[in-house]
Parts: structure tokens; sequence; C-alpha cells
């Protein structure tokens, strides 16, 4: 039986490699490790993906990247996390046009499945935000930020300290200081500079270069790509959903046991409630009804309204089979998150609360593999 073949897209900040930091390693060494399980032989490729391009141009290096890597055998599968998701579902819908011309891709009919990895299928508020002067500021200062947390295994705390200066109550993120927005993105690319490689300067100005899908994330923006992609019928669609805990008191008391915990509670809080804020005409959500029978199959219950995994609202992540659900954020499934005793490889920057840990990273992979393999039939 020829090699099945798993891309593996990233989402909005996301990256193939910088420095020695995977941005998919954990995600990519499980994928692999089942279908070995499994006996089957795959080949997992990593999709290079501009981080902050519009969809549609992410979505062209996508076609790109499988043509140029998937062979003339074997049954194709697309993972997306956060954006990814979108890249692929515009890839495999039958009324995609994404060269601008009308071209036949080779591989489509290869593709077995589609996989969305907390993917704003129906945008998130926090993308409205980041449209804002200020907000692509600080978009900037928090991509930045993470890219050197997840690189370092922590990041800088002198940094750290300048953005909770901003982000000192989460009323201020809806009328943030520009100076202070500026200083600390000086901060931060000043230490980048004195210890970084050219690889991640290189990330740097991509963000600074191109910021289209940021407004196509907007729920207004996702309301117009709802109407015109469509599913393919002989393609499998699942999906993985998390949300993270409110910010809270038990969640500052949980953060006070690690100096860098303390400093990025400020940062969650905010993220979290930019992302609950949304637009009554343009709902991040299928219709209720649909919604809410979907949380409750998959959760057990129907969380409130407001839930998200701090960057994407969990209604909006819906598309397709829930295959797996729990509490997590928007990093810690594709492994971003506190490894300990478990695998000390994993490494977290973003105190959410969620708790996610190696079971959780486990039985959400398992499912998404398991959906695979039924995908190309056993």
């Amino acid at each position: 039986m020829p090699a099945s073949h798993v891309y593996l897209s990233p989402g909005l900040f996301g990256f193939q490699r910088v420095g020695s930091y995977d941005y998919f390693g954990h995600v990519e060494l499980a994928v692999r490790k089942r279908f070995l399980d499994a006996a089957r032989e795959v080949e997992v490729h990593v999709v290079e993906a501009h981080p902050t391009a519009s969809i549609r141009r992410r979505a062209m290096g996508l076609v790109e990247q499988v043509e140029a890597s998937c062979g003339t055998e074997g049954p194709i599968h697309l993972v997306g996390h956060s954006t990814g998701g979108l890249d692929a579902r515009l890839v495999a819908s039958p009324s995609s046009n994404v060269h601008g011309i009308r071209r036949a891709i080779p591989w489509l009919p290869r593709l077995r499945s589609v996989t969305s990895m907390n993917t704003p299928h129906y945008g998130t508020p926090l993308a409205s935000f980041f449209a804002t002067v200020s907000g692509q500021r600080l978009l900037y200062a928090l991509s930045a930020l993470t890219v050197t947390a997840l690189k370092l295994g922590g990041p800088p705390l002198a940094v750290s300290s300048s953005l909770v200066a901003i982000l000192g109550s989460v009323d201020a993120a809806l009328g943030m200081d520009l100076g202070l927005i500026d200083t600390l993105t000086e901060r931060i690319v000043r230490v980048l500079d004195n210890a970084s490689s050219a690889d991640l300067k290189d990330y740097l100005r991509l963000l600074r270069d191109d910021q289209g899908a940021i407004i196509q994330l907007s729920p207004e923006s996702m309301d117009l790509f709802q109407a015109g992609v469509e599913d393919r019928d002989d393609v499998k669609y699942q999906c993985t959903i998390s949300y993270a805990p409110p910010p809270g008191v038990s969640h500052w008391a949980r953060s006070v046991l690690s100096p860098w915990a303390n400093a990025s509670a400020p940062v969650y809080a905010t993220i979290h409630r930019l992302t609950s804020l949304e637009n009554d005409n343009y709902p991040c959500s299928p219709a209720p009804a649909v919604a809410d029978g979907q949380l409750r199959a998959s959760l057990g219950h129907v969380p409130p309204p407001a839930s998200n995994d701090g960057v994407v609202p969990v209604r909006s992540q819906l598309w397709g089979k829930v295959v797996w659900s729990g509490l997590g954020d928007h990093l810690d499934v594709v492994g971003h998150f506190r490894g300990d005793s478990c695998d000390p490889s994993h490494v977290d920057w973003l105190a959410s609360g969620s708790r996610y840990d190696c079971r959780r990273f486990d039985e959400m992979i398992d499912a998404i593999v398991e959906g695979l393999l039924d995908a190309e039939g056993r």
C-alpha cells in the first residue's frame, strides 16, 4: 500500500522552525508514531506558510508544496491549526480559485480528509482588535514574544515586565498607549537582535510586511468566506475544539507559582476578554441550536457563550465531525504546554489555567489519526 501523506499547516504566527524550535514538532512525532503503530507507512510534511498573509496567499503556498512533495500515489490528508484549517478548506473547496485562474489541482482526487484544530471558521473578535492601529503594534509585540518564549523556554522577564505594564488592566486593551507598545516592541527587538538567529529575524520581518489574514479573520470577513467555500463530497471533515477557563481568582492564584506564569497572566486575561467581545450581527458560531447540540454531544455540556481558547471562540471552531474536545488554550493543542515530568521538551508561554497535559494531547492525536485512517477506509 502506498504511503499516506499528511500535511501540517500552521496557524496565524505559525512557522516551520525558528532556531531549534519546531512549531509542529510534537504533533509531527505523535502522528508518525500512531501510523507506525497501525503498521501504516506515512510521510508527514510541515507546510511553510507566511505567518500573517492572506488566506488565499497561504492556500496557494499549500497547493504548491503538496504538489511538489506528494508524488503520484497514496492518500493525502490536510491538518491545519488555527488559520491553517481555513487554508485547507479553501484548497479543498470545489469552488475555490486560489491561483486567480482556473487551474486543475492534480492531487485533489487523492485528498481524503481535512482536519481543523481550533480554527476560526466563523472568525474571531480578536482579529477585529488586531486590525486597529494599536492592535497591529501589539500583535507584533505579542507574536515576537511568543516565538522568543518558545525558542528560549521562557521569555526575558525584562521584556515581559514591560508587557505587564501595558496590560495592567484588561480594560486598557481597548485604549492602549501607542507609545508604550512601541517601547515594548523596541525592547523585544533589541533582545532578539542581541542573540537571535537569522530565521527568527526573517519571521519578524514577514509579520511586518503582510498582515492580510488579520482583516480576513474578522467575523464580518469570515461571513463571506462561509458563503463562498464549500465542502468536497468525497472528503472527510473533522475538527478539534477547546476552550480555556476565563481569568479569575483561581487563575491568578495558580499563576504566582511561576515568575513567567505570573507575568503572562495579564496577557491571557486581555486576549481572552477581547476574544469574548462578539458582535450580535456577526456571531462567531453556526446556528445556536446546531452549535449547542455539537458541544453537548462532544463535551457533555454547553459552555457559556463567551468561552474561547484565548484566541478563537469555541463555537467558531466547529466544522465537520468533532473528534476531540476539552480544556486547552490555543497553543496547548499543538504541544506548547507545560511538560513537567510527562515530557520536559514541551514548552509553554501562556498561563491560561487550562492544565492541559500529555494525557489530553495523546487523546487528541489518537482521535485525529483514527479519523485519518477511517477516511482511507483502513
